[in-house]
């Protein structure tokens, strides 16, 4: 009975409140790159490791690792097609703030922001798209609604690639202008995305109520699982503890609001997609915040990128 209802209950979000979601995203990563520079990219050359360990950890072995826990504990297809969808996106737009919070290395979660950012241009509809073909139950709901991997590619490359490049851009030319309204401009517009999520929540308030508890212990379970991965990837490879730290946070602050727009663009706010990735970027802000409280209490020795 569950499996038919949130399987086909699609979560109740206009097109106009869908143009402004997109509006916002688009000026929160715009926010983001005001922030970023050419020279943020130079550790890429001096001092690789720790930056590939973490696009390794945020694009390969979380999306994998996800795979496994879905295989595990055997979710309804939609709640699975929204893991996998979480797991695909590239870092959140607040995980440089829980960093800097965490006592992490901040020039590495700068860094690793932008290049996981423009990596999601093609990661992120591949990744989406090769795990949750791969898992039969999810594979069966996709084939259903039919989506096209190039338009979510596109969109993709609207919502982060241009914001990042006009930043960037405007970083390089005007950079006192950019430092200026940079802070400014990613705080309200993070504001104005996150009630655009709850108000999308209070309207759908019944579904959301009847299945949190059922979403509730799984993003809960992913969450941890995120910040696992990323904090033993780090120590496997022999990183500093900032660096880890900072690669941590990077695989557990998942881009959830993305994730909401691709599911309300391509999959019409399917419930358990939507539901599961609503409460994803609320809930990973919470645990942010409280890794970020117990790190802040440990201190360690600041580095540059490695």
């Amino acid at each position: 009975m569950t499996e038919s209802i949130l399987d086909n209950v699609h979560i109740n979000f206009d097109s106009g409140s869908l143009w402004v979601m997109n509006l916002v995203l688009g000026l929160v990563m715009f926010g983001v790159a005001l922030e970023i520079s050419i020279s943020d990219f130079k550790p890429l050359w001096l001092k690789p490791k720790a930056l590939i360990v973490g696009l390794v950890s945020q694009f390969i072995a979380l999306p994998a690792i996800t795979f496994l826990l879905v295989y595990a504990i055997d979710p309804l297809p939609s709640i699975a097609l929204g893991m996998f969808m979480v797991a695909a996106c590239p870092g959140g737009n607040i995980s440089n703030f829980i960093s800097y919070l965490s006592n992490a290395n901040t020039a590495l979660s700068v860094s690793l922001t932008a290049m996981a950012t423009m990596l999601a241009i093609v990661m992120t509809p591949l990744n989406f798209h090769f795990w949750s073909m791969l898992y039969t139950p999810s594979s069966s709901l996709i084939n259903e609604i039919s989506i096209s991997s190039i338009e979510m590619f596109k969109l993709v490359f609207l919502l982060l690639g241009l914001p990042l490049l006009l930043g960037m851009l405007i970083n390089y030319k005007i950079p006192e202008l950019a430092l200026k309204i940079a802070k400014k401009l990613k705080i309200l517009s993070l504001v104005f995305f996150i009630c655009l999520v709850f108000i999308a929540l209070y309207n759908n308030r019944v579904i959301f109520m009847d299945y949190i508890l059922y979403v509730f212990w799984i993003v809960l379970v992913h969450n941890l699982i995120a910040f696992s991965t990323g904090y033993s990837i780090g120590r496997l490879f022999g990183l500093t503890e900032t660096s880890v730290r900072s690669i941590t946070i990077e695989t557990g602050i998942q881009n959830s609001g993305l994730g909401l727009l691709l599911i309300f663009t391509f999959f019409d706010g399917l419930g358990g997609m939507a539901l599961l990735a609503a409460f994803w970027g609320i809930w990973h802000i919470i645990s942010g915040l409280i890794l970020a409280a117990f790190w802040n209490r440990k201190s360690v020795v600041k580095e540059t990128i490695a």
